[in-house]
């Protein structure tokens, strides 16, 4: 059976240049909580359901922001990898309404848009959830974040692990973790040097973890 056709003046038109400029105005960053590591699924859920519901044109962009980092193997080997920047969540700039609202919510592994929660008027359940823009200044700090920050070391270890060093003057030593700044990438350990235990600081790209 051939596929109805629909007469040229009811086929559906893209927006004209004006049009665009004015939607991409109008379009704000809202932030949008999903299940557990679903966010590329959601990602591209999104962007193939914004074609099929006809609201492309005010889903603009969904965003994974993400920051380069070093994981560092039981071996020692470094791999470099993108973490997350905000875990559970995806950024999507659109032009908020009843449709663009519902193709977002309906979505399968997102929860909700990150918002004022409006109380009920009656009862104790949750209330519904308005979704609030983002402002220019997070939008511009999430952004310059995975621009401008350079890559940290990812390493598992708390106080009371063993690790050997894999690099540096101490190569080779082994010994236990007394310390873990993870802001500084560093940590410091107890070195067995000449027989005697001596604290060393050393940088997480320097050691890895004993099992």
């Amino acid at each position: 059976m051939a596929s109805e056709s629909f007469p040229p003046a009811d086929r559906p038109e893209s927006p004209q240049p004006q049009q665009r400029s004015n939607l991409d105005k109008a379009a704000r960053w809202y932030g949008v909580q999903v299940a557990s590591s679903c966010e590329k699924n959601v990602k591209a859920t999104l962007e193939q359901r914004a074609i099929t519901l006809g609201v492309g044109n005010r889903i603009l962009e969904i965003a994974i922001p993400q920051t380069p980092a070093i994981k560092v193997k039981k071996d020692g080997n470094r791999q470099v990898i993108e973490e997350k920047v905000f875990p559970g969540y995806v950024l999507v700039r659109m032009v908020l309404d009843d449709e663009t609202q519902s193709a977002v919510r309906t979505t399968p592994n997102v929860i909700n848009f990150v918002g004022a929660e409006e109380r009920r008027a009656t009862g104790r359940g949750r209330g519904h959830v308005k979704p609030m823009p983002l402002t220019q200044k997070e939008v511009n700090r999430i952004f310059r974040r995975t621009q401008e920050r350079k890559p940290m070391v990812k390493v598992h270890l708390t106080e009371g692990d063993q690790i050997r060093v894999v690099d540096g003057p101490f190569k080779d030593f082994e010994g236990e973790v007394i310390e873990v700044s993870g802001e500084r990438n560093r940590l410091k350990a107890l070195l067995s040097i000449f027989g005697r235990d001596t604290p060393v600081e050393l940088e997480f790209s320097q050691v890895a973890k004993q099992e």
